[in-house]
């Protein structure tokens, strides 16, 4: 690691100890939502006021509950309907990984640009985990798309500080150490700060610990392989990995030789997922 990253490293880390680090906050309409769905008393009409205070995310989530993954016989046209047919965990779910998009914005351009590209990678990855989760275990699809979603969050606030930090922006390689080490750990930071629950919330550092042994398949196992068939193919250092040494897998009943998005079903089903979030 080189002396810069290190540097940057540990400001990071001092200004997280000092409370100096504006950690991102999840959109009020999400914390709405989650508050909702924590209240044992609430129900759906009480859901219903609080997203249809939202025009752009009601539409979204009726697009949703309209998705061919569903597998609906008909249209459903208003917002009631469609959280009846979702439900509330789902839709509390699906509704906060909606809201958290516009997090992922900058002034600068060249940070904008990151960050919807950590978007636009995690919505993929997103998807793949959703199906994943369907066919190869007994976990909640809603769950693991928003796990999916959330597993790069540490990434932000590293890029909001080279936003203030214009010498970290013009070395890029720096910048991408830093994240390497500490989104992880950002990660899990803000997800505990928002109050998600202890299944995802220490996705984004086990999501990278491809070694992980734990006795049965969870979120970050579906999340790992997620992205690693994600970036498949591509020229990231993901694509390198030697997939065998994925405990991951197994755990899922995967051969990693054979990737799950090769066969037709799947893929189709991961195409739907994935425009879910769009």
């Amino acid at each position: 690691m080189n002396a810069i990253a290190e540097k940057v490293r540990q400001e990071i880390i001092t200004a997280i100890e000092k409370d100096q680090l504006v950690l991102p906050t999840l959109p009020e309409v999400a914390l709405k939502v989650r508050e909702v769905a924590d209240d044992p008393d609430a129900d759906i009409d009480k859901l219903t006021g609080v997203i249809g205070n939202d025009a752009a995310l009601s539409a979204r989530i009726i697009r949703v509950a309209n998705s061919p993954l569903l597998r609906a016989s008909r249209a459903i046209e208003d917002l009631r309907t469609a959280l009846m047919r979702l439900g509330i965990q789902y839709t509390c779910n699906i509704a906060t990984g909606l809201a958290m998009e516009q997090m992922f914005q900058a002034t600068s351009d060249l940070i904008d640009m990151r960050m919807r590209e950590v978007w636009s990678r995690s919505s993929e990855i997103a998807g793949i985990s959703h199906v994943l989760c369907k066919h190869y275990t007994r976990l909640r699809p809603d769950q693991a798309t928003l796990a999916g979603l959330v597993h790069k969050i540490g990434v932000l606030p590293i890029l909001t500080y080279a936003e203030e930090h214009p010498a970290l922006l013009k070395d890029s390689i720096t910048l991408d150490t830093v994240i390497e080490l500490l989104q992880g750990q950002l990660g899990d930071l803000i997800l505990k700060t928002w109050n998600f629950p202890e299944e995802i919330a220490h996705i984004p550092s086990q999501h990278m610990d491809f070694a992980r042994h734990v006795p049965k398949a969870d979120y970050a196992d579906i999340v790992t392989v997620a992205m690693l068939q994600s970036y498949s193919g591509t020229k990231s250092s993901m694509a390198q990995v030697d997939l065998s040494t994925v405990t991951a897998f197994a755990r899922l009943g995967l051969d990693p030789d054979t990737q799950a998005a090769g066969s037709e079903d799947l893929s189709a089903e991961m195409e739907a997922a994935m425009a879910l979030l769009l």
